[in-house]
């Protein structure tokens, strides 16, 4: 959705102020030039490509195993949710059957991501809004859910984890226990975390009735995850069309009203709420068993192509791969949320403050790393 010369006045553009893409609040090197009148900003210019890194035609040149490590840096922050898409699309056009235990361990694992990856949202939109409590209670709780990922994939961000076929290894005997206890401490923190934020009479100034979406207005324009349903549309690929064992689970949907950054910072809140059920359900009923199909060292799917669609923190992750049956896919493309979800910001912004646009943009939850993959 385009904003028409007609509907800009040409004559009120005051100055014209360019943010990023060395800047703070542009959540990575995101450039927007903004041109105001007064404080009042008229009409906006996103700009990307700063941290292009070529990862989709790389992908052309590695095996298929090998590429699971470049997923992991697309998304840097909800690592093993990009593992597990590309992983299912492989295993998709493979026709491979995944081990039980492996499905339930992957689950746990991609819910735990998803819930380190709202806590970083959750502190850096408080400091976006000028509070820096916020970032020290979500980075305390990103790090205890770090040091579980470290003791079972060894690494603290890029895990390589999730493999074709099932898992690399599998969990240690106390798992289960470290798990249980993790997300005792999360369900008290993911409340400190909103008695602390989410009714602050100051946040709720910065952020009610401020870039203001409407459901059709983010469907047409191809929003998803947290951004889409805080505009009221209920859509979760976990549901809507589901993948992996997630349609084994009993768990709801938040969703916002208005569509403002509120709706899309509290959505996030209630997600992480409903993460931590569906890792008390499937802890509850983890088998025991193998953890990876038995296949080559050298993955040679059958010719052909596959299109997955997964639920990443930030909302539709989809992976299409092409294969000419040898050990390197022909095609990998990615569809990534926060790449599609910037679309919109141009119409949040519009006939906003100035001082909005950090807020605005920060609600959106982009990680420039899949935007410029």
């Amino acid at each position: 959705m385009q904003v028409s010369q007609s509907q800009i006045n040409e004559d009120a553009i005051d100055l014209m102020i360019n943010m990023g893409p060395q800047h703070p609040s542009t959540h990575g090197v995101f450039r927007l030039v903004i041109w105001v009148d007064g404080e009042k900003i008229q009409k906006v210019e996103p700009h990307i490509g700063y941290l292009h890194r070529g990862s989709e035609k790389i992908c052309e040149s590695e095996s298929y195993n090998q590429i699971i490590t470049l997923f992991d840096r697309l998304d840097y922050v909800a690592n093993l949710n990009n593992e597990l898409a590309f992983s299912l699309a492989v295993e998709k056009l493979m026709d491979l059957e995944i081990p039980e235990r492996a499905q339930y361990i992957r689950v746990i694992l991609c819910e735990l991501n998803r819930i380190a990856s709202h806590m970083l949202f959750y502190g850096v939109y408080g400091l976006d809004a000028g509070a820096t409590t916020p970032m020290l209670y979500g980075f305390r709780e990103r790090e205890r859910i770090q040091e579980l990922f470290e003791s079972v994939t060894g690494a603290r961000l890029m895990h390589n984890y999730i493999r074709i076929g099932g898992i690399k290894e599998d969990v240690e005997k106390d798992f289960k226990d470290k798990v249980h206890k993790l997300i005792d401490e999360l369900k008290k923190s993911v409340d400190e975390c909103d008695e602390l934020l989410s009714n602050n009479e100051m946040f709720l100034v910065r952020t009610k009735d401020i870039g203001i979406i409407t459901a059709d207005e983010a469907i047409d324009l191809g929003l998803s995850g947290p951004s889409l349903r805080a505009s009221g549309v209920l859509e979760d690929i976990r549901v809507t069309d589901s993948y992996s064992i997630y349609d084994r689970f009993d768990f709801g949907i938040p969703i916002g009203s208005k569509g403002d950054c509120w709706d899309r910072y509290f959505v996030r809140v209630q997600e992480m709420r409903e993460s931590i059920k569906i890792i008390e359900q499937a802890l509850a009923d983890l088998p025991d068993g193998e953890i990876i199909t038995p296949i080559r060292g050298m993955v040679r799917p059958p010719k052909g192509e596959v299109f997955v669609r997964t639920e990443s923190p930030r909302g539709d992750l989809g992976v299409f791969v092409v294969s000419d049956g040898s050990d390197k896919p022909y095609r990998v493309k990615v569809r990534p949320p926060s790449f599609v979800n910037l679309q919109a910001l141009e119409l949040m912004l519009r006939d906003t403050y100035l001082a909005d646009a950090v807020l605005v943009l920060g609600s959106i939850d982009i990680i420039m790393g899949e935007v410029d993959r």
